[in-house]
């Protein structure tokens, strides 16, 4: 099977867009208003997973880092039995004031907001990371209720800066072979798992110098020759058949493949 990445083959539609927006904004202003006593709609927030990175094909789940301030990273970090649950309760609180009727649930890591249109928002409460200086160092730590209750973190900025820089190296061949390999994916092999994550940084990894050309620019590659070297990418490095060193682009954050590689090796056969 042969199926070659398409130039801006799969795009969220603006009505979508507009929908996201208007969510998003009315979120962060829930979360201002409740930690930071402020009514705005933009700031201590942030698009990340693939739609903050750009590689994004659905809206079925989408991903928000808001940011609190240090006082309540003290206050719950030092509160006895799972103070990182209890953060995400007090998260969901604020949220089902903006969204009554919406089943809102902390989980995990995150606080979901399940909409009657099937789009899900996961918001992801966010500390900035300070050093010994007193500086942010760009990371932030966020809750993991799992195991008692700890900390981990996260550098979304960095992963986003770094994808957007090659995607206009590649001239738009980063994103659209992203959200090429999501829609074989979602097509194809929805019963198997791979993550965002692992699908960009792959990508990332795997591409090389490879870019579209302009409408004048000689092409030196036959059809098929770019899905072959992201195949054999793959075999190539592939440990014990079964997973691939990955680490997120800008982050360096180690990824961890191993339930993913299986669906990411048939959706690169079927592409090559």
């Amino acid at each position: 099977m042969s199926l070659p990445v398409l130039k801006h083959g799969e795009i969220i539609s603006r009505d979508t867009r507009s929908t996201i927006s208007t969510r998003y904004h009315k979120v962060t202003r829930a979360i201002n208003r409740e930690f930071w006593n402020s009514q705005s709609e933009t700031q201590n927030s942030l698009y990340v997973g693939s739609y903050g990175r750009g590689t994004a094909i659905d809206t079925s789940d989408l991903d928000i880092l808001v940011e609190l301030p240090q006082s309540e990273y003290s206050r719950y970090d030092f509160a006895r039995g799972n103070g990182q649950s209890r953060l995400l309760q007090a998260v969901r609180n604020s949220i089902l004031i903006a969204y009554p009727r919406s089943d809102v649930r902390a989980d995990g890591q995150v606080v979901k907001i399940s909409f009657s249109d099937g789009m899900q928002f996961e918001i992801l409460p966010a500390f900035k990371n300070i050093n010994w200086l007193g500086q942010w160092d760009g990371t932030y730590n966020y809750p993991d209720t799992n195991m008692g209750g700890n900390w981990r973190s996260t550098n979304p900025k960095a992963e986003q800066d770094a994808m957007k820089q090659k995607n206009n190296s590649s001239s738009g061949l980063l994103y659209d072979t992203c959200k090429h390999l999501r829609s074989v994916r979602d097509n194809h092999f929805s019963s198997y798992h791979l993550s965002g994550i692992v699908i960009d940084s792959f990508v990332y990894m795997a591409m090389g110098n490879w870019r579209w050309l302009s409408g004048d620019e000689p092409s030196t590659s036959a059809k098929g020759d770019y899905e072959r070297v992201l195949l054999d990418y793959l075999n190539q490095r592939a440990v014990f058949r079964s997973t691939i060193l990955l680490t997120a682009p800008g982050s360096g954050q180690e990824i961890d493949t191993r339930s993913s590689f299986e669906c990411l090796k048939k959706v690169l056969n079927y592409i090559a």
